[in-house]
């Protein structure tokens, strides 16, 4: 069987055929068919729409020092900051009265905010706002500081992975970080009734074609709710500062391929697409993805919290961001839809 046919059938690839898929991606024909079945399959389960989280990136503080990020540990050149809980809590009630109905929470791994601060966050978020979801993208804990938000209240969580190749992984963050821990969190994760999300950059520096097929591999043994991937942008302040950046266009390959290993995940259009490429979002969403994440952080801070060179969507209100969203969301033939969007398991 032609091996972009076995994918569409059974959503499921070996590595060997990942990388068999892999040479059929300067094939023109071969990838409009994948696109193709991917969009069949993305309406097959959720139509049109297209889900909204609103980010909220409440610290650049961040105890770990990994290579490519622009708010790690190490640099001294960037200004630090965090949210105050009504800080956080406002951002929310704007949220709530423009029409989102997921938080995500994110931030680095910032020791200041112990478990039970967060917590405490998000039972005051949970109690205000009891129709929407909260989703935490704080980096590795412990079972138990993940069963705690749990019980507080939250809903899902992200993680990206990064690579699921160990040496790689190596190569991307200091001694200290492994990507056996990176996994067992994500299996925690799940074991605990979170919605989970995963994920890895695209280009990264050092990645390679064997890479990205145990990239696919490892998604298909998580089988996440939601798989966050975006092409590898540098940060001046980095290692990798003079590394050129991923490819939009693989990056969308890559995104129609994992619709249909993972049929029903939500997908995001990220900003790193629209970050290379001013249409980048749009062709995300034409690619199989369903979920856009404009950003509620306050104005002030959006600078601040500088993983990558160039990032946009720094400087507009988030009234205006999500207007501008809702405007190229139905340029690109879908509509933005004012709900949790959960997993439909």
């Amino acid at each position: 069987m032609d091996i972009s046919k076995k994918l569409v059938e059974t959503h499921s690839l070996s590595k060997e055929e990942c990388l068999e898929l892999f040479s059929l991606f300067d094939v023109p024909e071969s990838m409009e068919y994948i696109k193709e079945e991917a969009v069949k399959i993305r309406k097959k389960y959720y139509g049109t729409k297209v889900f909204t989280r609103g980010l909220i990136e409440f610290t650049n503080y961040c105890k770990n020092n990994c290579y490519y990020c622009g708010i790690r540990r190490d640099n001294r050149n960037i200004e630090r900051y965090r949210l105050t809980e009504k800080e956080i809590l406002d951002c929310c009630a704007n949220g709530e009265k423009l029409g989102f109905r997921t938080f995500v929470l994110q931030g680095g791994e910032d020791p200041w905010y112990t478990e039970e601060r967060i917590a405490d966050i998000v039972r005051k978020i949970k109690k205000a706002h009891p129709d929407c979801a909260i989703t935490l993208s704080v980096g590795e804990k412990s079972k138990e500081t993940y069963q705690t938000w749990k019980k507080a209240g939250a809903d899902r969580y992200l993680l990206r992975h990064e690579t699921a190749n160990e040496e790689h992984y190596h190569m991307l963050h200091p001694d200290s970080m492994h990507l056996s821990n990176r996994k067992k969190c994500l299996y925690e994760l799940k074991e605990l009734g979170y919605q989970v999300g995963a994920g890895f950059m695209v280009g990264s520096p050092g990645q390679t074609w064997e890479h990205l097929a145990e990239d696919l591999v490892f998604l298909q043994e998580l089988q996440p709710q939601m798989v966050g991937i975006g092409p590898f942008i540098p940060h001046h302040d980095t290692r990798f500062a003079n590394e050129k950046a991923g490819s939009v266009e693989l990056t969308l390959k890559l995104l129609s391929v994992i619709r249909l290993l993972l049929p029903k995940a939500l997908l995001p259009a990220t900003t790193a697409l629209g970050t290379l490429d001013p249409l980048g979002r749009e062709k995300g969403l034409c690619a199989g993805a369903n979920v856009v994440m404009p950003n509620l952080s306050p104005v002030e801070n959006r600078k601040q919290y500088e993983l990558y060179d160039n990032k946009i969507c720094t400087g507009d209100e988030a009234a205006k961001c999500k207007n501008c969203l809702s405007a190229r969301v139905r340029s690109a033939g879908y509509e933005l839809v004012e709900d949790r969007g959960d997993y439909i398991g």
